[in-house]
């Protein structure tokens, strides 16, 4: 009898978990969507045509009492969180023009209430006149990164499938990395 009440216990507990995981599914499936929507409504000079080059999300978990204004405002207020810095300095402003880790130049192109973009300069290795957009979102608590990249048009290295893709990889490396910083961080925006 006590081996079956065993049993039966554990059956409930991993449905009690598969329950909170489809909950933790779903609630990020609706935040990614809510996000989808706020940043293409958000974004009038975003291309979502043949020049975009990415788009990738990323979890920056639960913190139900920070606005993704606060996480935006943490990261351009102490912008040595970005993981590539260089020599910006600490604490950038919309026109800004500095040198992200490697000599590649950037214009901070606009800050938004949610949003941070930026955009690569002459010099840049991955050429000149790709937009970066950084957009916080949140729902249910739960907060999202939503990284968007696109090109005015198209450069030496989009044009070659090689460096196209490694550029893409990196990207998502690297915004994954700014993401964990985040994640962390926003405990304390």
């Amino acid at each position: 009898m006590f081996a079956l009440r065993e049993v039966l216990m554990r059956k409930a507990g991993r449905t009690l978990r598969a329950r909170t995981a489809s909950a933790g599914l779903f609630a990020a499936a609706l935040l990614l969507a809510a996000t989808t929507t706020a940043t293409a409504a958000g974004s009038r000079s975003q291309s979502t045509g043949p020049n975009q080059v990415y788009r990738y999300g990323y979890s920056l978990g639960f913190h139900p009492f920070t606005s993704p204004h606060d996480v935006r405002e943490q990261l351009t207020g102490n912008f040595w969180l970005f993981p590539v810095r260089g020599g910006c300095p600490a604490v950038i402003h919309p026109a800004d023009e500095c040198d992200l880790l490697g000599g590649n130049p950037v214009r901070v192109e606009a800050i938004g209430y949610d949003s941070l973009q930026i955009a690569t300069l002459p010099g840049h290795d991955l050429g000149e006149g790709m937009h970066i957009r950084f957009t916080f979102a949140r729902a249910l608590g739960l907060h999202c990164l939503v990284v968007s990249a696109w090109q005015d048009r198209p450069t030496p290295c989009s044009g070659r499938t090689l460096c196209s893709a490694a550029s893409r990889t990196g990207a998502w490396v690297l915004w994954r990395v700014l993401a964990e910083t985040l994640r962390i961080s926003a405990y304390t925006a």
